[in-house]
């Protein structure tokens, strides 16, 4: 099971601390030091919508001119958008085996992910 994210964003801490304090051991990818594969993004695509993975609240979205943000259209424009600015993906995006268990931190969610 992987956390993907960047580990100075405040809800990345929440859910590592969360997942710490549960003993839960996991492989941590920081985006901002191993970027995030094209063929990763376009799976997380067929089992997320794109408006969901990018967050349009962010700094990062924020910050982008106009007509970077009206091009992003397909999921062909997200990835690349999100392999350029890895900021802009909602973090923390869960992943086990392939499969994307949740996005952001829930602590309900996280605590029915993780039922023993």
């Amino acid at each position: 099971m992987t956390l993907y994210g960047i580990p100075n964003c405040n809800t990345v801490k929440k859910a590592r601390d969360w997942l710490a304090e549960h003993k839960i051991v996991l492989e941590f990818h920081d985006f901002k030091k191993h970027g995030i594969a094209a063929a990763e993004l376009s799976n997380w695509l067929t089992q997320i919508p794109q408006d969901k993975l990018i967050n349009r609240a962010g700094l990062t979205w924020r910050g982008l001119d106009e007509q970077t943000r009206i091009s992003i259209t397909s999921d062909a424009a997200a990835i690349a958008l999100m392999q350029s600015k890895t900021s802009v993906i909602k973090r923390p995006v869960l992943v086990k085996e392939g499969i994307v268990l949740c996005v952001g931190f829930d602590e309900t969610r996280y605590a029915d992910i993780f039922k023993s």
